[in-house]
């Protein structure tokens, strides 16, 4: 879209940019004066969804985001958490959504460019990624073009740059085939005393832009991921994003040796609305103003307009406020890592954006309404439906239609979300920089990485169960948190903090707006209960297609820290002879698990009490702290047997399983009642599970022994049943290298 710096701003305009006439005729108020086309542009993606979250703000201020190891929480970057001995945990995740289904590859590779570049603009060194993928239904013709685009710019990003992506989650779901979800969760360390933060405080001081040269990719990409898609959503491809790793690589490097010297007071990456957003943030955090001259930005195109600088989204860009008199210094560090730099202008005192272009000033907009004071609804919502119980002759069904654990099993580990994604992690580097513990291949519940030169670690874990969210708004918020504590917890992490992203359909909607206010609600109260902050996250709206909203999918990613190396479990460290412990109580829940699914039932989903998710994750995380466990998992998706079954494959070791007990094989095999673990300990150390079981009052069974070649279960038949660990193997890694090769 070319248009005239100075040509009116009309309502058509605004419209066309995606603002409603109210917020068109506010814009006009708060101004004081007609506005022009160019103005107008920076109003449009500074109020959407996107940047201004006018639709979430209200609610989100229900999430805890304080405790005394926060440093920074939402507002900045990304949040940063004190892990002691001088250190800062600094981490964030965000989505790339519509980029992503629009051209896969670029959209999800300028995801994980995003993310690092939100985490390293606060002087953190990122050291581990995790994406989180949800796709439509596999037989969907779009389907397999959308997992190879997206792995592959994952991969290609991440790989290139050299960060290691070490875990993440992938779903299927029929609601996804008109709107995928790519988020991306990005963890770095820095010293405790050299953060950075987006404040550009004070006047006269130099604003230097460097990185990338601008280009007219990503323009109002911000507007693009704020709006629902409809039949012609492959038209916006000029709003995605084009990556470079291997100049962001040099982006980071030369960042960081900059902070290592006082010249830098704020710094802010070109993420979402470019310039628009990085100069307005900065500015406005720093209660100053901001004048830019657009003729000394770099650019690799020619005849930019003003619109097209401000609006840009080219990637591998920063925006830093410098001391005056280091302008010189931080120039010779970008040119020795071979980067474009420029001082395109300087900090006021008029608390305005103000630009100039060819002479001229073709902007001149008070930050207050760009910033703090965009709109803040609080959109009408109803109490979304929940999901109606399963009835007495569909519980009937589900037990007396039990096939045999070999039958039911080996059918479960090869659905789409159940089968191993070892094709997906195979392709991204997760070792690299060395200090990788714990990552996709051992099917741990969370990534372990080194905290380099010493003896601790972090652990690392991104989850939720959107099928939860749809049945129960609320308590499939509480679980979402709840399963990343446990994915900590079982590890021996003490868990610190949370990040999320909360991807929905359209807010404008009644019954969508429920969804969120009511998941809102249930994630606030887990937080507060688990003593665990949410920190930074992003909200990710009108993911819908034609009016077909995606499942509530409102991902929590989770840091915790391991104070010694030597005290970790991991689901892939079973050894023969091992007794396998479950721990916490087995109601025979199987609303909404996947072996109800599998049938084509849903139910209710399960509820989550708080005090006994807390007892019980204390409970195991002390049994790991002293040395008791040997493995762990935690029970989530397939309940007891398809954690058995993912404990087995990964530490390559069999099981046999016993139950003797009032449920029915089924329920005993696959509910999905929450706060439960299935831990491995020597059979020498029963007695001291036992102890400690009864002394902290958890509920807990021995469920079976490690050993041999095979999985059985003898239930209530009376017959030991049998199956193979290596035709179980092959089945669940084999399900979708067959399906990719189908797309060639």
């Amino acid at each position: 879209m070319s248009i005239a710096p100075t040509a009116p701003g009309t309502l058509e305009l605004a419209e066309e940019f995606g603002l409603s006439r109210d917020e068109y005729e506010l814009i006009l108020q708060k101004v004081g004066r007609p506005i022009n086309a160019t103005e107008l542009g920076i109003f449009s993606v500074m109020w959407s969804e996107h940047c201004s979250y006018k639709s979430s703000r209200v609610h989100l201020a229900k999430f805890p985001t304080k405790a005394p190891h926060v440093i920074y929480g939402p507002g900045e970057n990304a949040g940063a958490i004190d892990i002691g001995e001088g250190l800062a945990a600094i981490f964030k995740m965000e989505s790339h959504n519509h980029p992503s289904y629009i051209e896969p590859y670029q959209g999800a590779a300028t995801g994980v460019g995003g993310i690092l570049r939100d985490v390293f603009t606060m002087g953190a060194r990122p050291v581990a990624i995790m994406d989180a993928l949800r796709f439509g239904d596999p037989q969907h013709p779009k389907t397999r073009r959308l997992v190879d685009g997206v792995v592959s710019g994952v991969a290609g990003y991440g790989n290139c740059v050299g960060v290691p992506t070490v875990g993440g989650e992938t779903n299927f779901n029929a609601r996804y085939n008109g709107n995928i979800l790519v988020n991306v969760f990005c963890l770095g360390i820095a010293p405790r005393d050299r953060i950075f933060t987006a404040a550009a405080k004070g006047a006269n001081n130099p604003v230097v832009y460097v990185g990338a040269k601008t280009g007219r990719d990503g323009i109002h990409g911000a507007t693009m991921a704020s709006a629902e898609f409809d039949d012609d959503s492959h038209a916006q491809r000029p709003t995605v994003q084009v990556g470079d790793p291997f100049l962001e690589k040099l982006l980071i490097e030369a960042c960081l040796e900059l902070m290592a010297t006082d010249a830098i007071i704020g710094i802010q990456d070109m993420g979402a609305a470019g310039l628009t957003s990085s100069s307005v943030e900065m500015a406005s955090k720093g209660e100053a103003g901001i004048e830019l001259d657009l003729d000394k930005v770099p650019a690799r195109e020619e005849g930019m307009t003003p619109y097209e600088f401000m609006l840009s989204e080219s990637q591998e860009r920063m925006l830093m406020v410098l001391k005056p008199g280091r302008e010189d210094e931080a120039k010779r560090i970008f040119e020795k890592w071979g980067l474009d730099a420029a001082v395109i202008g300087r900090t006021t005192d008029t608390g305005n954006l103000t630009l100039r272009w060819h002479g001229q000033i073709v902007c001149d907009l008070p930050l207050g309404p760009l910033a703090d004071e965009a709109p803040k609804y609080e959109r009408p919502w109803v109490e979304p439906l929940k999901a109606i119980p399963l009835t007495g002759a569909e519980n009937k069904r589900l037990i007396d239609d039990y096939p045999g654990f070999a039958q039911s099993l080996t059918a479960l580990m090869t659905t789409p979300d159940m089968a191993s994604k070892r094709w997906i992690w195979e392709q991204y580097d997760r070792h690299v920089m060395g200090d990788t513990l714990a990552d996709s291949e051992g099917d741990s519940d969370a990534a372990i990485v080194r905290l380099y030169g010493s003896r601790r670690a972090l652990a690392m874990t991104c989850d939720v169960t959107p099928r939860y969210v749809e049945a129960d708004a609320y308590e499939g918020g509480k679980q979402a948190v709840a399963e990343a504590w446990r994915n900590l917890s079982v590890t021996g992490a003490r868990p610190l903090a949370v990040t999320d992203n909360l991807n929905f359909g359209n807010p404008q909607r009644p019954e969508i707006m429920g969804q969120i206010v009511r998941a809102i609600d249930g994630m606030a109260e887990a937080c507060r209960a688990l003593a665990f902050p949410v920190i930074s996250g992003n909200v990710s709206l009108y993911n819908e297609t034609n009016g077909q909203a995606i499942l509530p999918t409102p991902a929590i990613g989770g840091v915790g820290i391991i104070d010694n190396l030597e005290r970790r479990a991991t689901a892939d460290a079973l050894k023969p002879g091992d007794a396998l412990v479950l721990i916490g109580e087995t109601g025979g829940h199987l609303g909404q698990s996947i072996y109800a699914a599998s049938m084509n039932l849903g139910g209710a989903a399960p509820t989550v009490d708080l005090a006994l998710e807390k007892k019980n994750g204390d409970f195991v995380r002390n049994l790991i702290s002293d040395g008791t466990v040997r493995a762990a998992h935690d029970l989530s998706d397939g309940g007891l047997a398809c954690a058995i079954a993912e404990m087995a494959l990964s530490s390559d070791v069999g099981v046999s399983l016993g139950y003797q007990g009032d449920l029915a094989d089924a329920q005993f095999l696959y509910s999905e009642d929450q706060a439960r673990y299935l831990i491995a300990v020597p059979s020498n150390k029963l007695d001291t599970v036992d102890q400690r079981a009864r002394a902290a009052g958890v509920h807990y069974l021995v469920v079976g022994e490690a050993g041999g070649r095979e999985l059985s279960y003898l239930g209530s038949s009376g017959q030991r049943e049998r199956l193979s660990l290596d035709e179980l193997r092959k089945a669940n890694e084999g399900w979708l290298p067959a399906y990719m090769k189908r797309a060639h």
